[in-house]
């Protein structure tokens, strides 16, 4: 589960209701069924019309990106194994390494790593894994896409709705307690419009371009690695190679941990 999502959330409904509970203004005063029509059902036609069928039908696996914490690999982690496999390809050949190929169980990993066991040249495995990293890049961006325009569009309902509630509005101009209660309900609909795009949608994109941004790191990382034990460099230089990807504080300790490791050696 990604907490952070959820956490988010409920941070964000207290902030507006308990800002509103402070200002004078009533909770019950969302309940206007009106504005919810015209801002969440305009919001998923908007987004319907502007995107095909085929990408509308992954929005519910999208919501389990956003609220799933994906096991994923660890830097760390991937930096050790290329240097021990780096390690055990120097003393024994690149076929010693057809049997960790099936002890892995990422697909990616395990077609780069397929890809060096058949003696494939590195400009030959570069390009197919990297085709691999655009082709999932260009399924990410759609995604966030889709919450990045519901963003776009919710605010622009709730104008809407609030122009709508208006006009409903001037039908009390001679009973001036319900028009105060008619003109009150009408910006409900640009309320519940600004909150839906701003703390819903738009972050919601900006989490699925942060989390294909880190998948990406990895598999690049996977990319450099493969090659690496390609060209026969030592375990060292690898783990050297592959630390740059991470910050400086985490790069440091896995060139101490791999020194450490050495010197036990």
């Amino acid at each position: 589960m990604d907490k952070t999502s959820f956490i988010g959330i409920i941070l964000g409904i207290i902030a507006v209701g308990v800002g509103m509970v402070l200002k004078g203004v009533s909770v019950e005063a969302l309940w206007n069924i009106p504005a919810i029509l015209i801002i969440i059902l305009g919001t998923v036609a908007t987004v319907v019309i502007a995107f095909p069928t085929n990408e509308i039908k992954k929005v519910p696996k999208l919501f389990g990106i956003l609220f799933k914490e994906k096991k994923s690999h660890d830097a760390k982690d991937i930096i050790l194994t290329f240097s021990e496999w780096a390690d055990l390809a120097r003393k024994e050949g690149l076929l010693a390494l057809e049997a960790k190929t099936n002890e892995v169980e990422d697909p990616f990993l395990k077609n780069g790593l397929g890809l060096a066991v058949d003696g494939q040249s590195a400009d030959y495995i570069r390009d197919v894994l990297n085709e691999e990293i655009e082709a999932m890049e260009e399924r990410h961006q759609t995604g966030a896409a889709i919450f990045t325009q519901a963003g776009t569009y919710a605010p622009t309902l709730g104008v809407l709705g609030a122009v709508v509630g208006l006009i409903a509005a001037l039908s009390h101009m001679d009973n001036t307690e319900a028009l105060g209660e008619a003109i009150s309900a009408a910006f409900v609909a640009t309320l519940l419009g600004i909150f839906t795009g701003y703390v819903l949608w738009h972050p919601f994109a900006n989490k699925l371009k942060r989390k294909s941004k880190q998948e990406v790191k990895v598999k690049f990382m996977m990319i450099e690695g493969i090659l690496s034990i390609i060209e026969g460099e030592a375990p060292r230089i690898i783990e050297q190679k592959l630390a740059s990807y991470l910050p400086a504080s985490e790069r440091k300790s896995i060139l101490d941990e791999g020194v450490n490791a050495d010197e036990a050696a």
